[in-house]
Formats: structure tokens, sequence, C-alpha cells
């Protein structure tokens, strides 16, 4: 989807596939034909954007093979979608049962990350529409913080570095501009989007900057105004933003809120959880376990924080790390993070000139939520996701963006 800004500039709303486990080429093929034009068709568009996710192999098929390359672009035509965005944060095995941890590696001092992004710049270029030149990819925030030294660090920077000269050949080649945005996440060494700002200008390259996920945002209790406005004296690019809600305990110490929040603690996907407290004064005895800098202190996962025994106070809220539907909060007594969404969007693309011009839904957990609320059927899978892409358009036309064909 596409809408105009009040400064003449085009934005682009998509949502990202990574919501359709596949692996392979002939898995993305299907999502477009079982997933993406039917949200497309729901939704009453001849046109639809969407952030595709490639795993390893499909990456490397289409790399490798420009007909493959031309057959996915004719077939992304054929059915009404566009892709100006990548999400090249997980590598391979994100449908897998358990994902967790595994979602984390290779990480950015290892080099199949940079080949993976380079493979998926590539790709992209040939897949932007013939009407737009820039593109952007989303990826791992460095590495999960554990077994992250300088060593690994130096590596990791190197990396980027490359990575930033490879796309700069890229345009060169192409006449196409490629972006990559680190995308802070709780428990990673870059968490927060104050974390990104010393090693974004440590490499000081426009092509590399950050991707500004609104759920992990508001897990780390971070102000959307205070962040972006950093993140722009410091001349960070947002690259993109990813549209998600985190889940929100306004009273994690009732029991009525524990049970329900215990409800989302799931075995397929790591869902951090922090709460604000006082600045620790000591660092925590076991780093691999819990977290604790400036006031903001959390656990790896739901079920350490909902522990008998569990490190977090219930004395303030909890927020988790867990992507809710965007159009439908939790029931009470829980909620969602839908406000700090709003917040972030009003700063990204509600001033005078966009900070971004690309915008991604990201609920990847639908099949993750609590039984009752999952959907039980693709019709409703994909009646869930056009509400999502429908609210966020809303969103977009309140201030004062135009929606176009």
């Amino acid at each position: 989807m596409r809408f105009r800004h009040p400064d003449g500039s085009t934005v682009h709303l998509a949502y990202c596939t990574n919501v359709h486990p596949a692996e392979t080429l002939d898995g993305v093929l299907a999502q477009l034909r079982d997933h993406c034009e039917p949200v497309r068709r729901r939704l009453g568009r001849d046109r639809l954007g969407i952030g595709l996710w490639l795993a390893r192999d499909a990456a490397q098929a289409l790399v490798t093979d420009p007909s493959a390359l031309r057959g996915l672009r004719f077939e992304l035509d054929r059915r009404g979608l566009e892709v100006v965005t990548l999400n090249g944060f997980p590598y391979e095995g994100f449908g897998a049962e358990e994902v967790k941890y595994r979602v984390y590696k290779p990480d950015w001092a290892d080099p199949e990350r940079l080949e993976h992004t380079t493979s998926l710049a590539r790709v992209l270029a040939g897949l932007l529409p013939d009407d737009v030149t820039d593109g952007s990819i989303s990826t791992l925030p460095l590495a999960w913080r554990t077994a992250y030294d300088e060593t690994r660090a130096d590596k990791a920077r190197t990396a980027l570095v490359t990575l930033a000269e490879r796309l700069d050949a890229l345009q060169e080649l192409t006449g196409r501009s490629i972006r990559v945005g680190l995308e802070p996440e709780p428990g990673c060494v870059v968490e927060t989007t104050r974390d990104a700002i010393a090693p974004l200008t440590a490499i000081a390259h426009d092509r590399i900057g950050i991707c500004v996920d609104t759920c992990h945002l508001a897990t780390s209790f971070e102000d959307p105004h205070t962040a972006l406005d950093a993140l722009t004296a410091a001349r960070v690019p947002v690259v993109k933003s990813q549209l998600s809600a985190a889940l929100h305990a306004e009273h994690p110490s009732r029991p009525e809120v524990r049970d329900a929040l215990a409800a989302f603690a799931e075995p397929r996907f790591l869902h951090q959880t922090r709460t604000v407290t006082p600045p620790a004064t000591t660092a925590p005895t076991d780093p691999a376990a819990t977290t604790a800098t400036a006031g903001l202190r959390g656990t790896d996962d739901l079920d350490e924080a909902l522990a008998d025994d569990g490190p977090l106070p219930g004395t303030a809220p909890w927020r988790a790390h867990f992507h809710v539907p965007l159009h439908a909060a939790p029931a009470a007594p829980l909620t969602s993070t839908l406000p700090v969404l709003k917040a972030a969007l009003t700063r990204l693309v509600g001033g005078p000139h966009p900070l971004t011009r690309h915008l991604e839904v990201e609920t990847y957990t639908w099949q993750a939520l609590p039984p009752e609320l999952r959907p039980r059927a693709r019709a409703q899978l994909t009646d869930g996701i056009a509400a999502e892409l429908t609210l966020a358009r809303d969103l977009l036309t309140d201030l004062g963006l135009k929606e176009l064909p």
C-alpha cells in the first residue's frame, strides 16, 4: 500500500511474510498464492506491499539463478504484490516448533550473516518495482548479548563496513539504493535505540541505520519521541519501522494477571519480559538469565518472569515481547502497547517530512497465541492480517497521508 505524505514523498506500508513459514523458493511462491494475494483481495486493493522474509535456501536460489529471480518478480506482478523491504533478521528455521535463541544465529561476527545479507540486497534490487529505487532490509542487532566480546564486536563492525561498501557497489551496478537497519531487540547487544547510536555512528555510513520495531521499543519502556529525537540528533537513519504491539500487564502481582500472562508463555519463541525499577546498583549475577540496566530489569522469557522465585518485582507494569495483533488487544486484565505504536508513528511520519518511508506490520505470532485466539483456518488469518493493515492505514490517513491507488 502506498501513501502520499504532505511533503510529496511516497510512504510504503507492507505486512511481513515471516508469519507464513517457508524455507524454500517453492514455499515463498505458495505464500504469494495462498496468503498474500487473498489479503490483497480482502482489502479490495489492486496492489499490496509485502515485506518478504527469505530464508537462506530461498535467498540462495534467487541470487544464483537469474531465471528464478525473474520468475518471482513475475509472480509478484501477476498477483498484484510489490516488495520494497525484506526481513533479514531470521536466517532459517523461523517456522520450527522451537525457535527461541536460534533466531540470533548466525550473528554479525559470523561470515554467514554478511553473505546472507549481501544476497538479500542483490535479490531486493531485482524485486523493486520499476518506479521505486530505494529498498530496505531489517537485520539482527549485532548479536545476542552473551558470548559477545570485543573480538566479536570488531568482526561485526568490519562486516557492516564491508556490507556498506557492497551496497555502494550494488547501486553503481543497478541504480537501486538498498539500506540495512539494525533492529534493536530485548536481550541483544543492541537492545534499545540508545544502544544503537554508538555502533552506528562508529560505522558512519548512511546505508547502515536502524529499524525501529515498536513492540521492541515498548517492551524496553522507551519513550518514542525521546528515542527518535536522539536518533535524529545523532544522524542515525531510520531505514524502516516495523509496526507491532507488545503485551502489557499493569498489575503483574495479581493472581488473575499472572494467570492471563501464563497463557502467552509458549515454547516456540522467546518472550523477553521487562519492567522498570530504580537503577540496579550491581550487575546481575547470571547475565544469561536476566538483564538489569538503567532501571530496566528483565528475563529472557515470560515463563522465567512468572516463576515463583522469578527475579522481577510485581510493583510496576510488565511488558513482554509478544507481537499481539494490532487490531485486537488481549482481554482484560491484559492489554497491548498500541499507544506506543501510535506515538511512534506520529513522530515517524506525522511531521513535515517522514523519518522513514518504509513501514511494515509484523505480527508473526498468530499461531503462538493462546489456543482460543489462534486463527483456525486460512481465511481467519487472512481476515486478521487485513484488519491489522486497515488499522495501520487509518492511522496513516489520520496523520494526513493520502492513500494512493
